[in-house]
């Protein structure tokens, strides 16, 4: 289960910029995750809870926005959304493409967290 490393390589970049902004304590976590980015959903929630013992995250919550594929259809000379990761072609013409645009997201994107110290001290 490899996202079990992911989950504390993200703990671990998520842990130094709360640190370098001198937050005490993370809340939650947003992150992007595309479709093709070969990471199972499940598996990385579950893999998060584990990695942040002991952490400014632990206690925070995971939260994933998934990300479509998006691929780029010569023939219709614009970007489309797949119905179906398995088949690159084109939902509109049928035309079969490789250029995706979107979809291999693994993106930490912010951190929520209470000011409350912060603001009253």
């Amino acid at each position: 289960m490899h996202e079990l490393s992911i989950a504390y390589n993200l703990v671990a970049t998520a842990e130094e910029a709360a640190r370098d902004a001198g937050i005490q304590q993370v809340n939650i976590v947003h992150l992007r995750l595309g479709a093709l980015s070969g990471v199972v959903k499940d598996a990385l929630l579950f893999g998060y809870d584990i990695a942040t013992e002991g952490t400014l995250l632990e206690g925070s919550l995971l939260q994933i926005e998934d990300i479509p594929v998006v691929v780029y259809c010569e023939n219709c000379a614009e970007e489309k959304t797949l119905d179906n990761v398995q088949l690159f072609r084109c939902p509109t013409c049928n035309t079969l493409t490789g250029d995706i645009r979107q979809g291999k997201e693994l993106e930490l994107v912010s951190l929520e967290y209470d000011d409350y110290e912060t603001a009253h001290t």
